[in-house]
Order: structure tokens, then C-alpha cells, then sequence
């Protein structure tokens, strides 16, 4: 028998729910798949669940339709042990083989954005994201469908109080570097050592007051055209890329 909705969540599209599979299969209770659905994409998926014991329901797309309203759910949604792992900063850092890399959110108050950090954030082997509990959205159902899957390799970290987050980084050593548009130094131009912390605020309102305070230095993005700042994702994709292009040099 399924578990009831009280325990459960429910994720959707082919990435997510893959790299659940892969990630966390016993986390994922059940999937609903479009009966229609017969292509390549449904056959990969239907290959995961079999080798984790999953069961895989087809279903009406109408069906899936109820299920997730307003969603792009691609045809495929799984329901998964609604009681997310409760990261720390301290289990990530205690376990990591190399100097840290962080992307810390501050602010981020749009599913899309947090879900397009997460993927930026797998994509460059950052080993969390880390955010405050207040004023910041979580890691809601639509955060996770545009994490496409990152929501499931990316620990997320979320800290009661930022501030003091960030100075018990510094306490180990990674040296925390916020990014603001009237910052002296740009990002080509500014040294930092290895371990860091890449602090980034929402689009137009950047950084508050004493996370600003709290950063080792703050750092510019070069901006050469008309536009005066850039999406956090892509901010964040620009940051963490030259840390670890630099970090691959070195």
C-alpha cells in the first residue's frame, strides 16, 4: 500500500526522478508514468526503477495532470519520502577530500533561481549550497523540477543564521567572498586561496547589511554592455566556474 500524501512528496520530470533513483532509491516510493509514454526517455527510466525494486505505475496523463496542476511534469512523477535529510554544514565539511566550494544564497526568494543555483552548483562540484531558513524560498516542488535532478547530488544546507554561518567558515579556514556591483576589485582581478565561500544576493537587491559585513572581500562581476546586473544563476555560474578554472590551473 502507498504511503499516504502526509508522508510523501511528490517530484516530477525524468531528471529528478533519475537522479533520485541513482542517488537516493530508497528514498522513492513509487512512480507514476504516462502509459503512453514509450520512448527512449520512459524505457531509461523504467531500467532505474527496476534495478531499485521501484514499482512504476502507467497512468492516464490526465491522471498526472491532477497530480501536479500547472506543471511541466514531462509525463512522469514519482513520490518520494517527504522527510528531506537534514544536511549540516558541519557533515559536509567534515567529509570533504579537498578545500571547500560553496555557493551561499542570500535572499533568493524564486523557486526557478534556487533550482538553476542547484544545477550551476552540480555542474561546477560545488560541494553544497547553503541558504538562511527565513527570507528565502526552500526547496519547494518547483525548486526541485528546475534543478533537474541537482536537488538530489547537491547538499542544501539550510542555517539559521547566516551571518554566524559564514564566520564559522572562516573558522575553517574557507575565505567567504561576496559578490556586489560596487565592489573595487573584480572577480579576474581579485586573489583568493582555495577554499571559499561564494556569497551571492538577489537580483536588485544584493547582499543585506551584515552578510555584506561578514564577507573576507567583495568582489565585482566586469560588466561591458548596457545591462548592470545579471540574473543570481548565471552570477553564480560565472563565480564558481573561474574558481574551479582556477583551481584546475593551479
Amino acid at each position: 500500500m502507498a504511503e499516504s500524501r502526509s508522508q510523501t512528496r511528490s517530484i516530477h520530470g525524468f531528471h529528478a526522478i533519475i537522479a533520485k533513483l541513482r542517488h537516493d532509491p530508497e528514498a522513492v516510493k513509487e512512480i507514476y508514468l504516462d502509459a503512453q509514454r514509450q520512448d527512449a526517455r520512459a524505457k531509461d527510466l523504467l531500467r532505474h526503477a527496476e534495478t531499485h525494486g521501484v514499482r512504476v505505475i502507467p497512468v492516464d496523463g490526465k491522471r498526472l495532470d491532477g497530480m501536479a496542476p500547472g506543471a511541466r511534469h514531462q509525463g512522469v512523477i514519482a513520490l518520494v519520502d517527504a522527510r528531506i535529510r537534514h544536511v549540516t554544514l558541519d557533515d559536509v565539511l567534515d567529509t570533504l577530500a579537498e578545500p571547500a566550494l560553496l555557493l551561499v544564497l542570500d535572499g533568493i526568494t524564486d523557486p526557478r533561481n534556487l533550482g538553476a543555483c542547484l544545477r550551476v552548483a552540480d555542474a561546477v562540484g560545488a560541494h553544497a549550497v547553503v541558504a538562511p531558513k527565513d527570507r528565502a524560498v526552500g526547496l519547494t516542488d518547483v525548486a526541485i523540477k528546475a534543478a533537474s535532478g541537482a536537488a538530489e547530488t547537491v547538499p542544501y544546507v539550510v542555517v539559521t543564521n547566516l551571518a554566524r554561518s559564514l564566520r564559522e567558515m572562516k573558522e575553517r579556514d574557507i575565505w567567504v567572498v561576496g559578490t556586489a556591483g560596487e565592489a573595487t576589485s573584480n572577480l579576474y582581478e581579485a586573489d583568493w586561496p582555495a577554499a571559499t565561500a561564494w556569497v551571492l544576493g538577489a537580483e536588485g537587491e544584493g547582499l543585506r547589511r551584515l552578510t555584506r559585513e561578514t564577507c573576507d572581500t567583495l568582489v565585482s562581476i566586469p560588466m561591458l554592455g548596457s545591462v548592470e546586473s545579471l540574473n543570481v544563476s548565471v552570477a553564480a555560474g560565472v563565480c564558481l566556474f573561474e574558481a574551479r578554472r582556477r583551481r584546475l590551473g593551479a
